[in-house]
């Protein structure tokens, strides 16, 4: 028997409020892109994998689009965040397969994502303060 935990979450809070545990991310975007051309897992685990990766993906993509919003419309760091939700956007439309490919795309699409997050606490440290 399956269960499902559903959250009613309209304000949204509970991205902005609860920070993701990102070294725990690390480590799994680390050991999924360190998977030779076949990873010797389950599909089942597989899609498990790329599951969570895309919450995170999702979160943290939520997470640069509030940082960048902080930034002015003309501002460069906040033009090349929208390229890149743009492109994550993209790639978390595409079906999810039970794949090790499908789970190395959505750990690079994750990288992406914090890399950005970086970039934007660079430039506006205030964009990414924690709550």
């Amino acid at each position: 028997m399956s269960s499902t935990n559903l959250v009613h979450d309209p304000e949204g809070r509970l991205d902005a409020e609860l920070p993701l545990d990102r070294e725990l991310h690390k480590a799994l975007v680390k050991a999924v892109l360190g998977w030779t051309a076949n990873a010797a897992l389950p599909p089942a685990d597989l899609q498990q994998i790329a599951l969570l990766l895309t919450g995170v993906a999702r979160t943290v993509a939520a997470d640069v689009h509030r940082a960048a919003d902080l930034l002015p419309e003309d501002h460069a760091a906040r033009a090349l965040a929208d390229v890149v939700l743009d492109e994550a956007d993209r790639r978390l439309a595409a079906p999810l397969e039970d794949t090790a490919r499908c789970a190395q795309g959505r750990a690079q699409l994750v990288r992406a994502l914090y890399e950005r997050l970086d970039r934007l606490a660079s430039v506006a440290p205030q964009a990414v303060a924690a709550p």
